[in-house]
């Protein structure tokens, strides 16, 4: 059964949120570096979803600004994922960063999710067509997902606000 846009955003939020949890409580490199690579899988697929389908459903009719720190949260974290991707759990800060990438997470989903004045509420408000949404997101996850699942290293980071570090 189909659902709706806002649902299958939140079924992720909720998805990476226990995959954080499973990295505090996880023993052993190996195990660390799994979930780590899954966490930054899910959110690398969960922000192109979000910036290729959902926001652009919301120009104007979400504020602004707020889409705009969306994606500079986002960016954020993308810069946070590619160093994690380049180190491991035996580095003295893949611990701290892992720590910092959830704190950055949790601040920008509350602010998606919340009540009255978060991006889901505004643009369900002002009519976005949700069901619509679900099926392209959908289509594009299970894509993403088939695509870069596979890859043994995930891509890059594609910057939308900033220029990343200068190789």
């Amino acid at each position: 059964m189909a659902q709706d846009a806002v649902t299958l955003l939140k079924d992720d939020h909720r998805k990476v949120e226990d995959l954080f949890k499973e990295y505090q409580d996880a023993k052993g490199d190996g195990r660390k570096e799994k979930l780590a690579r899954q966490i930054c899988l899910e959110l690398i697929v969960h922000t192109k979803l979000e910036e290729e389908i959902f926001y652009p459903a919301c120009e104007g009719k979400v504020e602004e600004a707020d889409l705009k720190e969306a994606f500079v949260e986002h960016d954020a974290a993308k810069l946070m994922i590619a160093e994690i991707e380049k180190g491991e759990p035996s580095d003295d800060f893949y611990d701290a960063k892992v720590k910092v990438l959830q704190e950055e997470i949790e601040h920008h989903v509350k602010e998606e999710e919340q009540w009255l004045s978060g991006i889901f509420s505004q643009a369900k408000r002002h009519g976005v067509d949700m069901d619509a949404l679900g099926e392209q997101i959908a289509a594009r996850k299970a894509e993403l997902m088939a695509e870069l699942g596979k890859e043994k290293n995930l891509p890059q980071p594609e910057l939308t606000t900033m220029s990343g570090p200068q190789s």
